[in-house]
Protein backbone atom coordinates (compact mmCIF):
# COMPACT_ATOMS: atom_id res chain seq x y z
CA UNK A 1 0.00 0.00 0.00
CA UNK A 2 1.37 3.44 -0.97
CA UNK A 3 2.15 5.88 1.83
CA UNK A 4 1.33 9.61 1.96
CA UNK A 5 2.82 12.33 4.15
CA UNK A 6 0.90 15.60 4.66
CA UNK A 7 2.90 18.51 6.10
CA UNK A 8 0.77 21.53 7.04
CA UNK A 9 0.52 23.69 10.18
CA UNK A 10 -3.30 23.69 9.94
CA UNK A 11 -4.40 20.60 11.86
CA UNK A 12 -7.94 20.72 10.49
CA UNK A 13 -6.61 20.79 6.92
CA UNK A 14 -4.19 17.90 7.48
CA UNK A 15 -6.90 15.78 9.17
CA UNK A 16 -9.33 16.45 6.31
CA UNK A 17 -6.77 15.59 3.61
CA UNK A 18 -5.64 12.52 5.55
CA UNK A 19 -9.23 11.29 5.64
CA UNK A 20 -9.56 11.62 1.86
CA UNK A 21 -6.21 9.86 1.34
CA UNK A 22 -7.22 6.98 3.62
CA UNK A 23 -10.55 6.64 1.80
CA UNK A 24 -8.60 6.40 -1.46
CA UNK A 25 -6.63 3.41 -0.19
CA UNK A 26 -3.42 5.06 1.07
CA UNK A 27 -1.72 4.88 4.44
CA UNK A 28 -1.13 8.39 5.74
CA UNK A 29 1.00 10.34 8.22
CA UNK A 30 0.76 14.02 9.12
CA UNK A 31 3.18 16.65 10.38
CA UNK A 32 2.74 20.30 11.40
CA UNK A 33 6.36 21.47 11.10
CA UNK A 34 9.66 20.68 9.43
CA UNK A 35 10.86 18.97 12.60
CA UNK A 36 7.84 16.67 12.72
CA UNK A 37 8.20 16.01 8.98
CA UNK A 38 11.80 14.86 9.46
CA UNK A 39 10.62 12.42 12.11
CA UNK A 40 7.83 11.01 9.96
CA UNK A 41 10.17 10.58 6.97
CA UNK A 42 12.64 8.71 9.22
CA UNK A 43 9.85 6.36 10.33
CA UNK A 44 8.55 5.68 6.82
CA UNK A 45 9.56 7.31 3.56
CA UNK A 46 6.45 8.46 1.69
CA UNK A 47 5.54 7.69 -1.92
CA UNK A 48 3.64 10.98 -2.11
CA UNK A 49 4.09 14.10 0.03
CA UNK A 50 1.84 17.17 0.28
CA UNK A 51 3.98 19.97 1.74
CA UNK A 52 2.98 23.51 2.70
CA UNK A 53 5.56 26.04 1.53
CA UNK A 54 5.24 28.10 4.74
CA UNK A 55 5.74 26.22 8.01
CA UNK A 56 6.36 27.52 11.57
CA UNK A 57 10.05 26.57 11.52
CA UNK A 58 10.96 27.25 7.88
CA UNK A 59 10.04 26.66 4.25
CA UNK A 60 8.60 23.36 3.09
CA UNK A 61 10.92 23.65 0.08
CA UNK A 62 13.75 22.61 2.43
CA UNK A 63 12.38 19.06 2.43
CA UNK A 64 13.11 18.87 -1.27
CA UNK A 65 16.56 20.41 -0.83
CA UNK A 66 17.98 18.77 2.31
CA UNK A 67 19.97 15.69 1.40
CA UNK A 68 17.30 14.27 -0.88
CA UNK A 69 15.01 13.21 1.97
CA UNK A 70 12.07 13.03 -0.44
CA UNK A 71 14.06 11.65 -3.39
CA UNK A 72 11.90 9.23 -5.35
CA UNK A 73 8.68 10.61 -3.84
CA UNK A 74 6.05 12.63 -5.69
CA UNK A 75 5.93 16.03 -3.95
CA UNK A 76 2.92 18.35 -4.23
CA UNK A 77 3.54 21.82 -2.81
CA UNK A 78 0.76 23.83 -1.13
CA UNK A 79 0.56 27.60 -0.69
CA UNK A 80 -2.02 30.22 0.30
CA UNK A 81 -1.02 32.28 -2.77
CA UNK A 82 1.64 30.70 -5.01
CA UNK A 83 4.20 33.26 -6.20
CA UNK A 84 6.13 33.34 -9.47
CA UNK A 85 9.47 32.81 -7.68
CA UNK A 86 8.23 29.88 -5.60
CA UNK A 87 6.62 28.31 -8.69
CA UNK A 88 9.94 28.42 -10.55
CA UNK A 89 11.75 27.00 -7.52
CA UNK A 90 9.17 24.19 -7.32
CA UNK A 91 9.87 23.29 -10.95
CA UNK A 92 13.63 23.38 -10.36
CA UNK A 93 13.20 20.95 -7.47
CA UNK A 94 10.98 18.68 -9.61
CA UNK A 95 7.79 19.08 -7.60
CA UNK A 96 4.94 17.14 -9.19
CA UNK A 97 2.34 19.89 -8.67
CA UNK A 98 1.71 23.20 -6.91
CA UNK A 99 -1.77 23.80 -5.47
CA UNK A 100 -3.42 26.85 -3.92
CA UNK A 101 -4.89 26.38 -0.45
CA UNK A 102 -7.40 25.40 0.64
CA UNK A 103 -7.25 22.14 -1.32
CA UNK A 104 -10.69 20.66 -1.90
CA UNK A 105 -11.45 16.95 -1.68
CA UNK A 106 -12.09 16.92 -5.43
CA UNK A 107 -8.66 18.44 -6.13
CA UNK A 108 -6.93 15.96 -3.83
CA UNK A 109 -8.71 12.97 -5.37
CA UNK A 110 -7.78 14.20 -8.86
CA UNK A 111 -4.11 14.61 -7.91
CA UNK A 112 -3.95 11.17 -6.28
CA UNK A 113 -5.60 9.59 -9.33
CA UNK A 114 -3.00 10.89 -11.75
CA UNK A 115 0.23 10.62 -9.72
CA UNK A 116 2.45 7.84 -11.08
CA UNK A 117 5.94 6.64 -10.20
CA UNK A 118 8.37 9.18 -11.71
CA UNK A 119 10.52 6.45 -13.25
CA UNK A 120 7.85 5.76 -15.87
CA UNK A 121 7.89 9.39 -16.99
CA UNK A 122 11.67 9.62 -16.97
CA UNK A 123 11.87 6.56 -19.20
CA UNK A 124 9.37 8.00 -21.65
CA UNK A 125 11.22 11.33 -21.84
CA UNK A 126 14.43 9.41 -22.44
CA UNK A 127 12.85 7.52 -25.35
CA UNK A 128 11.73 10.79 -26.93
CA UNK A 129 15.20 12.25 -26.54
CA UNK A 130 16.59 9.20 -28.36
CA UNK A 131 14.08 9.79 -31.18
CA UNK A 132 15.51 13.29 -31.69
CA UNK A 133 18.93 11.78 -32.39
CA UNK A 134 17.82 8.80 -34.47
CA UNK A 135 14.73 10.05 -36.31
CA UNK A 136 14.78 13.82 -35.86
CA UNK A 137 11.55 14.33 -33.93
CA UNK A 138 10.25 14.77 -30.37
CA UNK A 139 6.70 13.43 -30.42
CA UNK A 140 4.91 15.37 -33.18
CA UNK A 141 7.59 18.10 -33.30
CA UNK A 142 10.32 17.78 -35.92
CA UNK A 143 13.81 19.22 -35.90
CA UNK A 144 17.28 18.71 -34.47
CA UNK A 145 18.39 22.35 -34.42
CA UNK A 146 19.67 24.00 -31.24
CA UNK A 147 16.56 26.22 -30.84
CA UNK A 148 14.26 23.17 -30.99
CA UNK A 149 16.42 21.18 -28.60
CA UNK A 150 15.94 24.00 -26.08
CA UNK A 151 12.17 23.72 -26.60
CA UNK A 152 12.30 19.93 -26.05
CA UNK A 153 14.29 20.40 -22.86
CA UNK A 154 11.75 22.85 -21.43
CA UNK A 155 8.86 20.60 -22.42
CA UNK A 156 10.54 17.65 -20.67
CA UNK A 157 10.98 19.66 -17.49
CA UNK A 158 7.42 20.97 -17.26
CA UNK A 159 5.35 18.09 -18.66
CA UNK A 160 5.21 15.93 -15.54
CA UNK A 161 4.29 18.89 -13.31
CA UNK A 162 0.99 20.72 -13.03
CA UNK A 163 2.47 24.17 -13.70
CA UNK A 164 0.76 26.65 -16.03
CA UNK A 165 2.64 27.16 -19.31
CA UNK A 166 2.70 30.19 -21.62
CA UNK A 167 3.88 29.46 -25.17
CA UNK A 168 4.91 32.41 -27.32
CA UNK A 169 5.92 32.55 -30.97
CA UNK A 170 4.84 33.64 -34.41
CA UNK A 171 1.75 32.21 -36.08
CA UNK A 172 2.40 28.80 -37.58
CA UNK A 173 5.36 27.80 -35.39
CA UNK A 174 3.53 24.88 -33.75
CA UNK A 175 2.36 26.27 -30.40
CA UNK A 176 -0.70 23.98 -30.23
CA UNK A 177 1.45 20.94 -31.07
CA UNK A 178 3.71 21.84 -28.14
CA UNK A 179 0.68 22.16 -25.83
CA UNK A 180 -0.74 18.79 -26.95
CA UNK A 181 2.65 17.11 -26.52
CA UNK A 182 2.99 18.46 -22.96
CA UNK A 183 -0.48 17.08 -22.21
CA UNK A 184 0.38 13.70 -23.72
CA UNK A 185 3.49 13.50 -21.53
CA UNK A 186 1.66 14.52 -18.35
CA UNK A 187 -0.31 12.60 -15.78
CA UNK A 188 -3.46 14.11 -17.30
CA UNK A 189 -3.02 12.26 -20.60
CA UNK A 190 -5.97 9.97 -19.85
CA UNK A 191 -8.33 12.97 -19.75
CA UNK A 192 -9.40 15.49 -22.37
CA UNK A 193 -7.17 18.02 -24.11
CA UNK A 194 -9.44 20.91 -25.12
CA UNK A 195 -8.27 23.78 -27.35
CA UNK A 196 -10.05 27.11 -27.74
CA UNK A 197 -8.91 30.03 -29.92
CA UNK A 198 -9.75 33.17 -27.96
CA UNK A 199 -9.43 35.32 -31.08
CA UNK A 200 -11.75 33.24 -33.26
CA UNK A 201 -14.83 33.29 -30.98
CA UNK A 202 -17.19 36.24 -30.85
CA UNK A 203 -16.71 38.31 -27.66
CA UNK A 204 -20.44 37.83 -27.03
CA UNK A 205 -20.08 34.04 -27.00
CA UNK A 206 -16.66 33.38 -25.49
CA UNK A 207 -17.83 33.56 -21.85
CA UNK A 208 -20.50 30.96 -22.56
CA UNK A 209 -18.02 28.80 -24.50
CA UNK A 210 -15.50 28.82 -21.66
CA UNK A 211 -17.75 28.54 -18.62
CA UNK A 212 -21.03 27.22 -20.06
CA UNK A 213 -24.55 28.54 -19.59
CA UNK A 214 -27.92 27.45 -18.25
CA UNK A 215 -31.04 27.14 -20.37
CA UNK A 216 -32.83 30.48 -20.65
CA UNK A 217 -29.89 32.49 -19.30
CA UNK A 218 -29.97 34.78 -22.37
CA UNK A 219 -31.79 35.14 -25.67
CA UNK A 220 -31.11 32.08 -27.77
CA UNK A 221 -30.00 29.88 -24.86
CA UNK A 222 -32.60 27.20 -25.57
CA UNK A 223 -30.60 24.44 -23.84
CA UNK A 224 -27.94 23.96 -21.18
CA UNK A 225 -24.37 24.23 -22.49
CA UNK A 226 -21.28 22.72 -20.83
CA UNK A 227 -18.25 24.96 -21.34
CA UNK A 228 -14.66 24.12 -22.17
CA UNK A 229 -13.54 24.26 -18.53
CA UNK A 230 -15.99 21.59 -17.41
CA UNK A 231 -15.36 19.44 -20.48
CA UNK A 232 -11.61 19.59 -19.78
CA UNK A 233 -12.05 18.60 -16.10
CA UNK A 234 -9.09 16.45 -15.05
CA UNK A 235 -7.26 17.29 -18.27
CA UNK A 236 -5.72 20.28 -20.03
CA UNK A 237 -7.30 23.43 -21.48
CA UNK A 238 -5.29 25.18 -24.20
CA UNK A 239 -6.11 28.88 -24.53
CA UNK A 240 -4.72 29.99 -27.88
CA UNK A 241 -4.32 33.71 -28.66
CA UNK A 242 -5.07 34.52 -25.02
CA UNK A 243 -4.17 38.20 -25.54
CA UNK A 244 -7.31 38.49 -27.73
CA UNK A 245 -9.58 37.73 -24.75
CA UNK A 246 -11.86 40.64 -23.69
CA UNK A 247 -10.67 42.47 -20.56
CA UNK A 248 -13.78 41.72 -18.48
CA UNK A 249 -13.47 38.01 -19.25
CA UNK A 250 -9.82 38.04 -18.18
CA UNK A 251 -10.98 39.02 -14.68
CA UNK A 252 -13.33 36.05 -14.52
CA UNK A 253 -10.70 33.69 -15.93
CA UNK A 254 -8.25 34.79 -13.24
CA UNK A 255 -10.85 34.13 -10.55
CA UNK A 256 -11.44 30.60 -11.87
CA UNK A 257 -7.70 29.88 -12.01
CA UNK A 258 -7.18 31.07 -8.44
CA UNK A 259 -10.24 29.42 -6.87
CA UNK A 260 -10.67 26.28 -8.98
CA UNK A 261 -14.40 27.03 -9.18
CA UNK A 262 -16.71 28.56 -11.78
CA UNK A 263 -20.26 29.70 -12.36
CA UNK A 264 -22.05 28.96 -15.59
CA UNK A 265 -23.71 31.99 -17.18
CA UNK A 266 -27.15 32.29 -15.56
CA UNK A 267 -26.34 29.92 -12.68
CA UNK A 268 -25.91 30.48 -8.95
CA UNK A 269 -24.33 27.07 -8.30
CA UNK A 270 -20.54 27.00 -7.92
CA UNK A 271 -18.78 24.10 -9.62
CA UNK A 272 -15.27 22.84 -8.90
CA UNK A 273 -12.97 22.22 -11.84
CA UNK A 274 -9.52 20.63 -11.97
CA UNK A 275 -7.89 21.88 -15.18
CA UNK A 276 -4.31 22.54 -16.19
CA UNK A 277 -3.97 25.72 -18.26
CA UNK A 278 -1.60 26.06 -21.19
CA UNK A 279 -1.90 29.42 -22.95
CA UNK A 280 -0.34 30.78 -26.13
CA UNK A 281 0.01 34.03 -28.02
CA UNK A 282 1.74 35.23 -31.18
CA UNK A 283 2.29 38.64 -29.56
CA UNK A 284 4.83 39.84 -27.04
CA UNK A 285 2.89 39.25 -23.78
CA UNK A 286 4.82 41.90 -21.85
CA UNK A 287 3.98 44.45 -24.56
CA UNK A 288 0.34 43.33 -24.35
CA UNK A 289 0.45 44.05 -20.60
CA UNK A 290 1.99 47.47 -21.24
CA UNK A 291 -0.69 48.21 -23.88
CA UNK A 292 -3.47 47.18 -21.51
CA UNK A 293 -4.76 44.31 -23.66
CA UNK A 294 -3.58 41.69 -21.16
CA UNK A 295 -4.03 42.05 -17.41
CA UNK A 296 -0.74 41.96 -15.52
CA UNK A 297 -2.11 39.65 -12.80
CA UNK A 298 -3.40 37.19 -15.40
CA UNK A 299 -0.05 37.31 -17.22
CA UNK A 300 1.82 36.42 -14.02
CA UNK A 301 -0.65 33.59 -13.34
CA UNK A 302 -0.20 32.12 -16.84
CA UNK A 303 3.54 32.76 -17.21
CA UNK A 304 4.72 30.30 -14.57
CA UNK A 305 6.75 28.41 -17.16
CA UNK A 306 7.38 30.22 -20.47
CA UNK A 307 8.30 28.44 -23.71
CA UNK A 308 9.29 30.47 -26.77
CA UNK A 309 8.86 28.86 -30.19
CA UNK A 310 11.53 29.84 -32.74
CA UNK A 311 10.43 30.97 -36.22
CA UNK A 312 11.32 28.63 -39.07
CA UNK A 313 13.80 31.15 -40.52
CA UNK A 314 15.88 30.75 -37.34
CA UNK A 315 16.22 26.99 -37.80
CA UNK A 316 16.81 26.53 -41.51
CA UNK A 317 18.72 23.29 -40.87
CA UNK A 318 15.40 21.66 -39.93
CA UNK A 319 13.56 22.53 -43.16
CA UNK A 320 14.63 19.47 -45.16
CA UNK A 321 13.73 17.14 -42.29
CA UNK A 322 10.29 18.74 -41.80
CA UNK A 323 9.54 18.88 -45.53
CA UNK A 324 10.39 15.19 -45.97
CA UNK A 325 8.13 14.35 -43.02
CA UNK A 326 5.20 16.27 -44.53
CA UNK A 327 5.84 14.71 -47.94
CA UNK A 328 5.74 11.18 -46.49
CA UNK A 329 2.43 11.97 -44.76
CA UNK A 330 0.91 13.44 -47.93
CA UNK A 331 2.18 10.60 -50.11
CA UNK A 332 0.62 8.08 -47.73
CA UNK A 333 -2.77 9.83 -47.85
CA UNK A 334 -2.76 10.42 -51.63
CA UNK A 335 -1.48 6.94 -52.43
CA UNK A 336 1.56 7.85 -54.59
CA UNK A 337 5.11 8.23 -53.31
CA UNK A 338 7.08 11.32 -54.36
CA UNK A 339 10.40 12.82 -53.29
CA UNK A 340 12.30 16.11 -53.52
CA UNK A 341 15.24 16.70 -55.80
CA UNK A 342 18.39 18.10 -54.14
CA UNK A 343 17.78 21.39 -55.98
CA UNK A 344 14.26 21.59 -54.55
CA UNK A 345 15.49 21.11 -50.99
CA UNK A 346 18.09 23.82 -51.53
CA UNK A 347 15.34 26.14 -52.80
CA UNK A 348 13.30 25.54 -49.63
CA UNK A 349 16.26 26.68 -47.56
CA UNK A 350 16.41 30.01 -49.36
CA UNK A 351 12.88 31.14 -48.56
CA UNK A 352 11.98 33.34 -45.54
CA UNK A 353 8.88 31.35 -44.48
CA UNK A 354 6.68 34.15 -43.09
CA UNK A 355 3.99 31.55 -42.36
CA UNK A 356 6.48 29.21 -40.63
CA UNK A 357 5.82 25.45 -40.36
CA UNK A 358 2.15 25.83 -41.32
CA UNK A 359 3.13 27.53 -44.58
CA UNK A 360 5.79 24.88 -45.24
CA UNK A 361 3.22 22.11 -45.04
CA UNK A 362 0.85 23.95 -47.39
CA UNK A 363 3.64 24.50 -49.93
CA UNK A 364 4.77 20.87 -49.74
CA UNK A 365 1.18 19.78 -50.43
CA UNK A 366 0.91 22.22 -53.35
CA UNK A 367 4.23 21.03 -54.77
CA UNK A 368 3.09 17.41 -54.47
CA UNK A 369 -0.05 18.17 -56.51
CA UNK A 370 1.84 20.20 -59.13
CA UNK A 371 4.69 17.74 -59.76
CA UNK A 372 3.76 15.58 -62.79
CA UNK A 373 6.08 12.72 -61.88
CA UNK A 374 7.58 11.16 -58.79
CA UNK A 375 10.21 13.91 -58.35
CA UNK A 376 9.39 17.37 -57.02
CA UNK A 377 11.67 20.00 -58.56
CA UNK A 378 12.34 23.62 -57.71
CA UNK A 379 9.82 25.09 -60.24
CA UNK A 380 7.05 23.69 -58.00
CA UNK A 381 8.31 25.61 -54.97
CA UNK A 382 8.09 29.28 -53.92
CA UNK A 383 10.47 31.71 -55.55
CA UNK A 384 12.15 34.54 -53.56
CA UNK A 385 9.95 37.13 -55.27
CA UNK A 386 6.87 35.44 -53.79
CA UNK A 387 7.78 36.93 -50.40
CA UNK A 388 6.09 40.10 -49.19
CA UNK A 389 7.40 43.22 -50.90
CA UNK A 390 9.03 45.91 -48.76
CA UNK A 391 7.45 48.79 -50.70
CA UNK A 392 3.83 47.99 -49.90
CA UNK A 393 1.04 50.46 -50.75
CA UNK A 394 -0.41 52.62 -47.95
CA UNK A 395 -3.99 53.28 -46.85
CA UNK A 396 -5.49 56.33 -45.12
CA UNK A 397 -7.61 56.05 -41.99
CA UNK A 398 -9.67 58.88 -40.46
CA UNK A 399 -9.00 59.99 -36.90
CA UNK A 400 -11.56 58.70 -34.44
CA UNK A 401 -12.10 55.36 -36.17
CA UNK A 402 -12.61 52.53 -33.68
CA UNK A 403 -9.71 50.12 -33.16
CA UNK A 404 -11.94 47.28 -34.33
CA UNK A 405 -12.55 49.03 -37.67
CA UNK A 406 -8.86 49.94 -37.98
CA UNK A 407 -7.93 46.28 -37.51
CA UNK A 408 -10.51 45.20 -40.08
CA UNK A 409 -9.44 47.77 -42.70
CA UNK A 410 -5.72 47.02 -42.31
CA UNK A 411 -6.33 43.27 -42.40
CA UNK A 412 -8.46 43.43 -45.56
CA UNK A 413 -6.02 45.78 -47.31
CA UNK A 414 -3.03 43.56 -46.44
CA UNK A 415 -4.83 40.46 -47.67
CA UNK A 416 -5.78 42.23 -50.92
CA UNK A 417 -2.13 43.23 -51.44
CA UNK A 418 -0.51 39.89 -50.61
CA UNK A 419 -3.25 37.60 -51.92
CA UNK A 420 -2.33 34.70 -49.61
CA UNK A 421 -3.91 33.87 -46.28
CA UNK A 422 -0.84 32.33 -44.63
CA UNK A 423 1.41 35.22 -45.71
CA UNK A 424 -1.16 37.81 -44.58
CA UNK A 425 -1.52 36.20 -41.15
CA UNK A 426 2.27 36.00 -40.73
CA UNK A 427 2.79 39.62 -41.84
CA UNK A 428 0.15 40.95 -39.44
CA UNK A 429 1.18 38.66 -36.59
CA UNK A 430 -2.27 37.09 -36.20
CA UNK A 431 -3.45 33.50 -36.37
CA UNK A 432 -4.88 32.00 -39.55
CA UNK A 433 -8.17 31.47 -37.69
CA UNK A 434 -8.34 35.15 -36.70
CA UNK A 435 -7.77 36.18 -40.33
CA UNK A 436 -10.45 33.76 -41.46
CA UNK A 437 -12.98 35.32 -39.05
CA UNK A 438 -12.25 38.84 -40.40
CA UNK A 439 -12.66 37.67 -44.01
CA UNK A 440 -15.82 35.74 -43.13
CA UNK A 441 -17.38 38.77 -41.38
CA UNK A 442 -16.45 40.98 -44.35
CA UNK A 443 -18.18 38.66 -46.83
CA UNK A 444 -21.28 38.51 -44.61
CA UNK A 445 -21.33 42.34 -44.45
CA UNK A 446 -21.09 42.56 -48.25
CA UNK A 447 -24.02 40.18 -48.64
CA UNK A 448 -26.13 42.24 -46.21
CA UNK A 449 -25.33 45.43 -48.13
CA UNK A 450 -26.29 43.80 -51.43
CA UNK A 451 -29.55 42.51 -49.99
CA UNK A 452 -30.45 46.01 -48.79
CA UNK A 453 -30.17 47.55 -52.29
CA UNK A 454 -33.42 48.27 -54.21
CA UNK A 455 -34.20 45.84 -57.09
CA UNK A 456 -33.12 48.26 -59.87
CA UNK A 457 -29.82 48.99 -58.18
CA UNK A 458 -29.22 45.25 -57.90
CA UNK A 459 -29.86 44.77 -61.60
CA UNK A 460 -27.53 47.65 -62.42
Amino acid sequence: MRHILIVDEDRAATDRLAGVAAASGFTCATARSLREAHGQIALQKPDIAFVDVRLPDGSGLQLLQEGGQLAGAEVVLLADRPTFDSSIEALRLHAADYLSKPVSELQLQAVLARLSPPAAFNSEIGDLADDVETRGHFGQLWGRSAPMRRVYDRMSRVSRTGAAVLITGESGTGKEVVAKTIHDLSRRRGEHFMAVNCGAISPKLIESELFGHEKGSFTGADRQHIGFFERAHGGTLFLDEVTEMPADLQVRLLRVLESGTLLRVGSTQTREVDVRIIAATNKDPQKAVDDGTLRADLFYRLNVFPIEMPPLRDRLDDIGLIADHFLREISSVEGRQKSFTPEALAQLGGYRWPGNVRELRNIVYRAYLMAPGSLIGDPCLPQPEEEAQVDAPAISLPLGMSLKDVKRRVTLATFEHLGKREMTAATLGISDKSLYMVLKDHLAFQREEAAALPPLAKAA
